[in-house]
């Protein structure tokens, strides 16, 4: 007897749908073919225990299972549902043998309990593309599949539950979320606000043209002086994430398993990896490529303390992914491709004791130490980082102060109104939506300077001896500011702020 049951396999964040053909014949055998990984391999035993302990059992005949397409890999103990139903359909066990409308995915325990999948949103929207009409998983997993509209998704904790939704005995209660009420319901700022932050006006306001602009930034100062507090609050200040946003974000974060109980991710991410990592665990990869922390903050924030500390190697294959905002891995047999769009928010000492030209600290390092500090940042990186803005130590009269600092809320609004501006000026333009993606042909289109603004920025070039690779990140900083202006000129001092947000380009630094 033949049947066929549905699951799917989960590349990059993209699902494609596996048939598992279940034969049972005359004599004694049990074969899976169709490249399935050890773990898929050793599925019968899990099946065999889990229908033994549910007073069902394993068929004593020829069993032969075909995984199609049988040139693509499948991996992992998420198919152990599929096949225990095929297998069940195939033997006549339960009623219900019209499989072709459900897509089943879940691990099984020896007791017959059905453990959590990865992908699970990625597979459900696959199954609602290919006609599926039903979507059995886990229940710790359902949440997540019934954000997509218009399939009905049936959240099971046991094995006894879907043999006896097949055989009619009890039916599975669908779960329906809905989705746009759960969403705008959940809008929340972080749990970090700006108004916590006492002092540091003007790096508040560097934070703020940073979020305004989607520009990437570097904070270099002192230990102790605030940067990495600044950074956890820049989410905060980011405008919320769309429906679309946060459906995008969830189906990376399903991949690897890291979405929460309510499915649907509300928050832009924070990621903050500690400067040990890999580079593989940073941009993704792997035997089976998963993604990395730079996807993980695909949408959000991508936070590196100390960023010197990291291994040059780490540093540099992130160049790329921040160029194209995408990461591609390639292997021999396929190649997926993960967005990686976030913000860069990297912090640093000035040096290896982080006193640099402090006389008074016993720790103070010399210029040629700093030197050899800073040039551990390669300058094709330090390129793609628009702002770099020193962070200097809060005086004890502004930390012993009681009156709270402007809220993220407040900001929050400014910001967005700027965003809202590039939407419109960008809208003719593909994978182009704030300023921080502009292009030297965006840049000479919508960064048009006054006879004034030239001259200025002409000045301060040659007197501050900045480096050519500032000139159009200053455009690009300006633009932001005279959008937080609601200014459609970019002015003189539009332009004297943005020039006091390149300290690493200026002589005395990396020269």
């Amino acid at each position: 007897m033949l049947e066929k049951a549905y699951g799917s396999a989960v590349f990059g964040i993209e699902a494609t749908t596996i048939t598992v053909e279940v034969n049972i014949d005359k004599g004694i055998g049990y074969h899976l073919v169709g490249l399935p990984d050890n773990a898929v391999r050793e599925s019968s035993y899990r099946i065999s225990a889990a229908l033994n302990n549910n007073n069902f059992k394993l068929p004593g005949k020829k069993i032969t299972i075909n995984m199609a397409p049988a040139d693509l890999r499948k991996e992992g103990a998420a198919y152990d549902l599929t096949l225990a139903m095929g297998i069940l359909a195939a033997s006549k066990q339960i009623a219900f043998t019209d499989l072709a409308q459900y897509m089943i995915m879940g691990e099984l325990s020896l007791d017959g309990n059905v453990q959590p999948i990865k992908g699970a949103l990625p597979i459900a929207i696959k199954a609602k593309e290919e006609g599926f009409t039903s979507f059995i998983l886990p229940q710790k997993n359902a949440r997540e599949a019934a954000i997509v509209e218009g399939l009905e998704v049936l959240g099971v904790d046991n094995i006894m539950e879907v043999i006896e939704h097949f055989n009619g005995k009890k039916k599975i209660v669908p779960t329906k979320v809905d989705t746009k009420a759960e969403f705008y319901k959940n809008l929340v700022l972080p749990e970090f606000d700006f108004s916590d932050v006492k002092g540091q006006e003007s790096i508040k306001r560097c934070m703020e043209i940073a979020a305004a602009g989607g520009h990437n930034i570097i904070l270099i100062g002192p230990p102790g002086s605030g940067k990495t507090m600044l950074a956890k609050r820049l989410p905060s200040i980011l405008p919320p994430m769309s429906l679309e946003e946060a459906l995008e974000t969830t189906k990376i974060h399903s991949v690897v398993g890291k979405t929460k109980d309510h499915g649907l991710l509300y928050e832009r991410p924070f990621r903050a990896p500690h400067h040990t990592i890999s580079d593989v665990a940073l941009v993704g990869g792997g035997q089976y490529p998963q993604p990395g922390e730079i996807s993980l903050s695909h949408n959000g924030v991508l936070f590196l303390d100390e960023l010197p500390e990291f291994k040059r190697t780490v540093l540099e294959v992130m160049r790329q992914p921040l160029e194209d905002r995408e990461v591609t891995i390639s292997r021999a047999r396929f190649t997926v491709t993960y967005p990686s769009s976030f913000m860069l928010v990297a912090s640093m000492n000035p040096s290896p004791s982080g006193f640099f030209n402090d006389g008074n600290n016993p720790l103070a390092s010399s210029p040629q130490e700093m030197q050899r500090y800073l040039g551990r940042i390669s300058g094709p990186l330090l390129d793609r980082i628009d702002i770099h803005i020193e962070v200097t130590p809060v005086p004890f009269e502004k930390l012993s102060e009681e009156r709270k600092g402007e809220s993220s809320v407040a900001i929050r609004k400014r910001v967005t109104a700027a965003r809202e501006l590039q939407k419109l000026r960008f809208k003719g333009f593909k994978n182009v939506h704030y300023n921080a993606q502009m292009n030297v042909k965006h840049i000479r289109e919508f960064c048009k300077l006054s006879v004034d603004s030239l001259s200025l920025l002409k000045t301060a070039m040659e007197k501050l001896n900045l480096s050519a690779r500032a000139y159009d990140r200053i455009l690009k900083v300006s633009r932001t500011i005279a959008d937080l202006d609601a200014s459609e000129d970019i002015t003189p001092s539009h332009i004297a702020e943005a020039i006091q947000y390149r300290s690493l380009d200026r002589e005395g630094w990396l020269g």
